[in-house]
């Protein structure tokens, strides 16, 4: 039952982690340093790593966030672990695994000093996803394939705002992508199965 349920499980520990992590963040973000408290809209999550808050003061969130990290990165892992044994390409069903064991070690540096390292895993994820959608595509998952657009555009989003520099909406946009690519990994990790791709491995033989 644990590890049927272990990528929901673990991505649910780490919200309520993260959730108590903002209830005690002492205070201060990007756009005001003398601002109280966690504010969803105006600071980035990487706030609650720190163990001293923006606006000065130490931080108990850090060891919250830090532990709801680990979760997530877990949760992540098993997922990508879990879809490479769905997928019937060996060769895509490896990357897939890859990243999935990889990014059990790189999410989770996020929440470390080797933060820059760790920013790696979003590039992963996101290439994982691509992958996965692709995949997608060529099944008969009609919902998931506007899950997945829905996702990937989320994860676009958040870069284009990033690099011209709209840090309010950035801020916004890393909660909405973080959210969305949550959604989908659960939808991925309990409404696909083997036989969903299996067909594809037939047509491509076939051609």
């Amino acid at each position: 039952m644990i590890k049927k349920y272990s990528v929901l499980i673990s991505l649910s520990i780490s919200v309520i982690l993260m959730v108590i992590a903002s209830l005690v963040y002492p205070g201060g973000s990007v756009f005001d340093q003398n601002s109280i408290g966690f504010d969803w809209s105006k600071n980035f999550i990487s706030n609650l790593f720190e163990t001293k808050a923006i606006n000065g003061s130490e931080n108990p969130s850090w060891i919250w966030a830090t532990i709801g990290m680990a979760f997530y990165s877990i949760g992540h892992g098993i997922f990508f672990i879990n879809m490479s044994k769905k997928i019937s390409t060996r060769f895509w069903a490896n990357v897939l695994k890859f990243i999935g064991v990889t990014n059990i070690i790189l999410i989770f540096l996020i929440a470390t000093s080797f933060h820059d390292l760790g920013v790696i895993s979003i590039i992963l994820t996101l290439f994982g996803l691509f992958t996965i959608t692709v995949f997608i595509f060529k099944s008969k998952l009609h919902l998931l394939k506007l899950l997945c657009i829905m996702c990937l555009l989320t994860y676009y989003s958040f870069f284009f705002f990033y690099g011209f520099g709209y840090m309010g909406l950035t801020v916004i946009m890393q909660k909405v992508y973080i959210v969305s690519s949550m959604l989908l990994i659960l939808g991925l990790e309990y409404y696909t199965k083997y036989e969903d791709f299996i067909q594809i491995k037939a047509i491509e033989q076939k051609i």
